[in-house]
């Protein structure tokens, strides 16, 4: 009776989880995030502090503490690790019953009876390949994890670098198309006093219809990259978005990048869950060769015949090993292993081929970026003068829309050139993972 109540008390009971509506947060002061879980000391050391608004560090560490898809992640690693615990637990033992009654009462014969208990020895020989691989199958979904938080963070720079972009050109669109309005209504009045033909209004009229569709695109460009940051995020559609500060940028040098490359196997979480991936199936193989011995059986019983003749005994099962003798599962498991390993050694090559051609490029795109700055600079000079020249009747239309024009194309040209830099200082440091690469003040400081 005892022994019965143990068991009932240890079994497990069942309990609701009902499904949840799906709403999002309806602002960024509904999220929580703690600082000390986060993946990377940049966002570990990192003042989290709302009232002010987001820079790309805040919402990269909103983007960590509240992605869906990473509490999907989450909610994998608490499978594997459950899986792991299944793996450790010793298989039950198997209790048989059985009684035979007479048909008919015979005088001098009574019920026959046999009772026993036996155990797999198989399952117990191969327990411990079962359970390492088990634990390192945990490990690997973890560092799986850790990984794509470092994933979500390099989506969260890119995607607020989106938004803050488009938002910049937005604004540089709707003063343009401002700006444009009065000259396309200067154009469309002489065309409509017969001072000017269609072939000569064609550029003026162009101009201002060029400028609001523009405008429009980036419009739709905008709304979908605010949609997937507040995806990321966790909020609902119509949260509002306060970005506040500069893209990431960091910009190594190559002593930390061969530094970095040196220790990547050791620290970075793919290949680390590469490396866990790889121990996992070794004790895989391990547990199939094992299992290519015969499968054992062992219980003990107790019997009593018809005549009431007490007997017992041992009973021993065992597989002939003639025909399968587990020689396809260890093929399998030998040839996945190799799969693995070649994997590892090609992921680790690429990795390093890619950091490569990042640095390679990231002087070119800063010069770049420095090269468009000056001129956006220039040429906005020159757009100002031709506005005031414009508004004084010292140059014709013409002449003041091709300055515009190339003003409008230099400042696209130079934010477009910032956003290439910054989108590969974040790819260089998702690579690298160096804990040394702390993104450059200018790209983290609050007003």
């Amino acid at each position: 009776m005892a022994t019965s109540l143990v068991w009932v008390a240890g079994c497990a009971t069942y309990s609701p989880l009902p499904l949840g509506e799906g709403q999002g947060a309806k602002d960024v002061s509904q999220l929580s995030a703690n600082t000390a879980d986060m993946p990377l000391p940049a966002l570990r050391t990192h003042r989290f502090d709302l009232s002010h608004g987001m820079d790309v560090t805040d919402v990269a560490i909103l983007a960590v503490a509240n992605s869906p898809d990473l509490k999907v992640l989450r909610d994998q690693l608490g499978v594997a690790r459950a899986q792991a615990f299944a793996a450790g637990l010793l298989p039950d033992p198997q209790l048989s019953i059985n009684q035979e009654y007479l048909s008919h009462p015979v005088p001098g014969y009574t019920t026959s009876s046999a009772y026993g208990i036996s155990e797999d020895i198989t399952s117990l020989l191969t327990r411990s390949t079962r359970k390492a691989a088990a634990k390192s199958q945990a490990d690997q979904v973890n560092l799986d994890l850790l990984w794509e938080e470092w994933q979500t963070i390099a989506q969260a720079r890119l995607l607020f670098n989106q938004v803050v972009s488009l938002r910049e050109q937005q604004q540089e669109l709707a003063a343009e198309e401002a700006a444009l309005k009065p000259v396309d209504g200067f154009v469309r009045k002489a065309l409509q006093d017969g001072n000017l033909t269609y072939d000569a209004a064609s550029a003026g009229l162009n101009a201002y219809a060029d400028a609001s569709k523009r405008l429009s695109d980036g419009t739709v460009q905008m709304h979908q990259a605010e949609h997937d940051l507040r995806v990321l995020l966790g909020l609902a559609p119509d949260a509002p978005l306060d970005l506040i500060g500069k893209p990431f940028l960091t910009s190594p040098t190559p002593e930390q990048v061969d530094a970095a490359l040196a220790s990547l196997p050791e620290r970075r979480p793919d290949l680390l869950a590469l490396q866990a991936g790889y121990k996992a199936q070794e004790a895989t193989l391990r547990g199939a060769i094992r299992a290519q011995f015969p499968a054992l059986t062992f219980g003990v019983d107790r019997q009593s015949d018809n005549s009431g003749v007490l007997s017992h005994g041992i009973n021993i099962g065992i597989t002939l090993p003639l025909f399968d003798r587990n020689r396809g599962n260890i093929a399998i498991e030998n040839a996945t292993r190799q799969q693995l390993k070649d994997d590892y050694e090609g992921r680790v090559l690429t990795t390093r081929n890619d950091i490569r051609q990042l640095m390679l490029d990231q002087d070119t795109l800063a010069k770049q970026r420095d090269q468009s700055q000056a001129q956006s600079k220039r040429l906005d000079d020159a757009r100002h003068a031709a506005e005031a020249a414009w508004q004084k009747g010292l140059i014709d239309w013409p002449t003041y829309l091709s300055i515009r024009a190339n003003a409008l194309s230099a400042d696209m040209d130079y934010i477009a050139a910032r956003d290439q830099l910054s989108q590969q200082a974040i790819a260089l440091e998702a690579l690298l993972g160096s804990t040394d690469l702390q993104p450059s003040s200018a790209s983290t400081s609050k007003p």
